[in-house]
């Protein structure tokens, strides 16, 4: 956080991008001058636990989410919409428990290439897609894979993703933290990355919010 979170507001910003910012509700204490930079970039707050833990292992899994969710209200002026599980771990509960929280998508499940809405006890909260594949945890810190691999297989799968879209709508997540890409010898393949993205044309670089918005959008016009 200290060097590497800089380096990805420097990255975003100089391609007119936002992230969706998946944060801790005590990070805004420890990380002030962090969390400030992405509120300041119009970055979307998604909770990310009160502290980072298993959903699984949180005592109160209800005052857990009320706790976050107030702290990012309290911070950034509003509650978060969106939501992803340390660890992307839920019990049978959590979906309820959010969806009564007024949680409006969840980043919990890799299961499809477009939004999916899930039923709860408190009615439907949707789906937006994450990864666990192009995502720096898994490719970096548990395969082992070289710097570049960030880039190598995000071109391959935005490459898909991308000839699939002329029939229909994906949405390819890329999952970054600054200890990780935010590297030196990292930080340059994301940046490669997101060059490559955005020499396509009809592409649109959203956060979780805002694919939330166009999902709810292109739903009620029947697409």
């Amino acid at each position: 956080m200290r060097v590497g979170f800089w380096r990805f507001v420097e990255a975003l910003r100089e391609r007119g991008l936002k992230a969706s910012f998946a944060v801790n509700g005590t990070a805004f204490k420890i990380y002030e001058a962090a969390c400030q930079a992405a509120l300041d970039a119009g970055w979307d707050f998604v909770g990310h636990g009160f502290i980072q833990r298993p959903m699984h292992k949180v005592e109160d899994q209800k005052k857990a989410i009320a706790d976050t969710i107030e702290a990012i209200r309290a911070f950034t002026g509003k509650p978060p919409r969106g939501w992803e599980s340390p660890g992307l771990t839920e019990t049978e509960e959590t979906l309820d428990l959010l969806a009564e929280a007024g949680i409006e998508y969840v980043c919990d499940w890799c299961l499809d290439d477009q939004p999916v809405s899930l039923a709860t006890r408190a009615g439907p909260i949707v789906s937006v897609p994450y990864t666990v594949e192009i995502n720096d945890v898994v490719l970096t810190a548990i395969q082992g894979h070289r710097s570049d691999e960030i880039y190598r297989r995000g071109v391959d799968q935005f490459d898909r993703l991308y000839a699939e879209g002329r029939e229909n709508a994906r949405v390819m997540g890329i999952s970054i933290h600054p200890y990780l890409t935010g590297a030196p010898h990292r930080i340059k393949y994301l940046e490669m990355l997101y060059d490559y993205i955005l020499g396509h044309a009809d592409v649109a670089m959203m956060t979780g919010a805002e694919i939330l918005d166009w999902y709810k959008a292109t739903a009620r016009q029947g697409v």
